[in-house]
């Protein structure tokens, strides 16, 4: 293990060259690492606590006050819960990006369990598959039931075919009736895509969903 122990305490003396808050909190984490290996206590070492106060400094100066920044955080939250986050992947891709990748199929899943809830699918009724690929794809999610196949795609450039639909004659039938396309946008709207689905592979309406009783 290589390390200058000393070398935490000079930049803490002097620094001037730490301008920005990536490089402050750069320096920061190599001493709190430099610290650990040296065997010193992170929370009381000089050096440390010198350079997380230049961080902070670094970080405010000049900056909006935290009442401003409080409420952008606010405003960014609500911008995030308003853009689901598989638009969101979709749209930046997930191609080497291993958590991205995980998270991708994570979340396309969980939508087509809630497409699976709106047509009404009863547990065994259908399958949700996952496809990773190699790193160079993102892979595909599908739901598989006995009349439909839908799949998500996001490797295809136009957003307008991110998810694939066919109607189908099993769960052991993988080529099906002729291709239909729609957009993550629309299967985020399951109830609404739905009535697309069931227009446009003339499938069975799913029952209404039983009325609930309360005493």
């Amino acid at each position: 293990m290589s390390y200058d122990v000393a070398f935490r305490h000079r930049q803490a003396l002097d620094p001037a060259a730490l301008i920005t808050t990536t490089g402050a909190l750069h320096a920061l984490c190599a001493a709190i690492t430099d610290c650990r290996n040296a065997g010193k206590d992170i929370e009381t070492d000089p050096a440390v606590l010198l350079l997380a106060r230049h961080l902070g400094s670094v970080a405010t100066d000049g900056k909006p006050a935290a009442s401003d920044l409080r409420r952008a955080c606010i405003t960014e939250i609500g911008e995030i819960e308003r853009n689901p986050l598989l638009l969101l992947l979709a749209r930046r891709f997930v191609s080497y990006d291993e958590a991205a990748k995980r998270c991708y199929h994570a979340e396309g899943r969980r939508v087509l369990k809630r497409l699976a809830d709106a047509l009404r699918l009863e547990r065994g009724e259908y399958d949700i598959h996952s496809c990773v690929g190699g790193p160079a794809v993102a892979g595909e999610i599908s739901l598989h039931s006995s009349n439909l196949y839908v799949m998500i795609g996001i490797d295809w450039p136009d957003e307008r075919r991110h998810v694939l639909f066919r109607r189908v004659s099993s769960r052991q039938d993988y080529t099906g009736g002729p291709n239909h396309w729609a957009s993550i946008k629309e299967v985020l709207s399951p109830d609404i895509f739905v009535e697309r689905l069931t227009r446009e592979l003339q499938l069975t309406p799913p029952a209404a969903a039983p009325a609930r009783l309360f005493a």
